[in-house]
């Protein structure tokens, strides 16, 4: 958890100070001594500088070659590792409350894909600033799962209305438990969006479904193909439409993951933000064994290995992944999940 920390706080020292009062002009500082992952594919800076100016880093690298103003106020990271802002594409965020958790784990962005309610939205709405000491967020309003054409059009009006950032659909059967969106539904839906200039998020769990939607003009894959192991075509699609998959695997390990206790429940970062009764809930011994006996607790372990195996082909294919975790629904940590 040390690059997180000393991110985050490297982070809110900057931000929170980056604009004083009216009239006065901004602190420049000068963060010093540190080991500097700048996101890319370099290998780690030791002893770097960053030079942060009106809320905004203007230099970085290694300090013989970052000029240091001479005004700015210096503080030293000896010993401490600082990391880009991580940015989760697939998180859920119930509270503004969720978003200091998010950032308190180093997230300073997350693009939530469904059910915020009318409090996130007003989130969204005043992060434009550099002093904010939270994350910032990204809605898409109530995921949409229409039984007819008329009613997905109707909903695609709905969240439009809402002045949403994305359109987020649920194609899935919950492992047959459920009754899936059909394609002439979908397809509504994606085509109504888009005639709205808005894109469209899908969550789905077969890779027939993951085939059919990437033809029908889906912009985003919100989880990983998890029934079979996905194929050439499917990774030609991907390609030719230059779309992003999204794998959230810990979506699965949450599902079993508490079918007994996880180390994560000592460390101490964890226990400050997550909630008391929550982790007392989870380690109760006749829950666990619910979990160990639950048969879709079961089988998304085995879709985890097939998701992991996916996640793979696709990554020695070059295709883009970005990474999101699902956090925000009950068992998923916006620390430990992300």
């Amino acid at each position: 958890m040390t690059i997180i920390r000393a991110a985050l706080s490297a982070l809110c020292i900057s931000l929170n100070g980056a604009a004083s009062a009216a009239g006065q002009a901004a602190p420049v500082r000068a963060f010093t001594g540190l080991t500097l992952i700048d996101g890319t594919d370099r290998a780690p800076v030791a002893n770097a500088t960053i030079v942060v100016q009106d809320g905004r880093v203007v230099r970085a690298g290694p300090a013989m070659s970052v000029a240091v103003p001479p005004e700015a106020e210096r503080i030293s990271l000896a010993g401490k590792t600082v990391i880009p802002g991580l940015i989760n594409v697939h998180g859920h965020v119930n509270t503004p409350q969720d978003l200091l958790t998010y950032a308190a784990y180093g997230v300073t962005t997350v693009f939530s894909l469904g059910g915020e309610p009318p409090e996130v939205f007003v989130a969204r709405e005043l992060q434009a600033t550099p002093q904010l000491t939270r994350a910032r967020v990204l809605v898409s309003g109530p995921v949409l799962t229409p039984h007819t054409v008329d009613e997905a059009r109707a909903l695609v009006d709905s969240v439009a209305r809402q002045k949403v950032d994305i359109v987020k659909i649920r194609v899935d059967d919950n492992l047959g438990t459920a009754q899936k969106m059909s394609p002439e539904v979908y397809r509504a839906v994606i085509a109504e969006a888009h005639k709205r200039q808005l894109r469209v998020a899908s969550h789905l769990f077969y890779l027939a479904d993951a085939k059919a939607l990437l033809m029908s003009g889906t912009d985003f894959i919100a989880h990983s193909v998890r029934d079979a192991e996905v194929d050439t075509d499917f990774l030609n699609a991907l390609k030719a439409r230059g779309i992003c998959y999204c794998p959230t695997l810990m979506r699965e390990v949450s599902t079993f993951v508490y079918e007994s206790t996880p180390e994560w429940f000592s460390d101490p970062l964890f226990l400050r933000h997550a909630n008391a009764e929550w982790v007392k809930s989870l380690v109760d011994p006749v829950r666990q064994q619910a979990t160990r006996n639950n048969a879709s607790a079961q089988r998304y372990k085995v879709a985890l290995e097939v998701a992991s195996r996916n996640l793979k082909k696709i990554a020695d294919a070059g295709l883009p992944i970005a990474m999101g975790t699902d956090t925000g629904r009950p068992g998923d940590s916006r620390g430990t999940s992300s």
